[in-house]
């Protein structure tokens, strides 16, 4: 793919900055760009010098609007598998113990939302907006949202996000606490160092194990491996392939259970 993006990697003293730069397609997501994140934010974490590291989107429209379907879709129906998680019990940043900033401009949806849903502090502008289109399409979202989602938000708001492929806006997103700063768009990314200089003048042991204690305490390798295998059920289904199908033609799906 000519334009498969890339992760911008940056530093800001002891901040580290990772932006997913892919924006004239609103930063969404490609196989390629997963991979890089992946390396990116575990090279971020294994450094002594970064003590927090900082997420964002470039441009103004998107933080990510998703994942590229025409990339990633494709090959994990014809595998009838979830081929971007090839280890079952990891996902976006769940060996990551360096504290995480999101930095959200515009767009969180799809695979954006679940970055975010990794993410320990979450800064965004008061124009964003977040989601998981997934069931719209006979999918799932399949990055650890069933386990982290309801740990994050009220029960009632996780089910509605994951089963009707409804959007909230920042507004909403700081009342349920998804969020903790709705700002300016044009302060997000301000704030979001200015929130990780503040972590990052903390002891850095200290800070790197709590946040190792909380995501250990948490156990949720198995989860993540009990999705992993659902997801694969439903990536080997007739819904999926019409899905894709028509949001590849624009069109309305057809779907049938099976």
């Amino acid at each position: 793919m000519a334009d498969a993006g890339r992760i911008r990697v940056e530093r800001d003293g002891p901040v580290a900055i990772l932006t997913l730069d892919r924006p004239e397609r609103l930063n969404t997501l490609t196989q390629s760009m997963v991979e890089e994140f992946a390396a990116a934010s575990a090279e971020a974490h294994r450094d002594p010098d970064v003590r927090a590291i900082v997420l964002t989107g470039a441009g103004d429209r998107a933080f990510s609007a998703g994942g590229d379907l025409r990339d990633l879709l494709p090959p994990a129906i014809q595998a009838r598998a979830d081929l971007l998680n090839p280890d079952p019990t990891r996902r976006f940043l769940s060996g990551v113990f360096t504290p995480v900033v999101a930095a959200v401009r515009g767009f969180c949806m799809g695979a954006g939302f679940e970055l975010l849903l990794g993410c320990d502090l979450r800064i965004v502008s008061d124009d964003a907006v977040f989601g998981l289109p997934e069931p719209r399409w006979g999918l799932i979202p399949g990055d650890g949202t069933h386990l982290r989602l309801p740990q994050q938000v009220p029960w009632a708001v996780a089910m509605e996000l994951l089963l009707t492929g409804a959007s909230i806006d920042a507004t909403r997103a700081l009342a349920v606490g998804l969020v903790n700063q709705v700002v300016p768009a044009d302060q997000v990314m301000d704030r979001a160092l200015e929130v990780a200089r503040r972590l990052a003048a903390n002891g850095p042991l200290a800070v790197q194990t709590s946040k190792e204690i909380v995501l250990r305490g948490q156990n949720l390798e198995p989860g993540f491996a009990l999705e992993h295998a659902l997801n694969s059920r439903v990536l080997g289904s007739a819904d999926a392939r019409e899905g894709v199908r028509a949001f590849l033609a624009k069109d309305t799906p057809e779907f049938t259970g099976t």
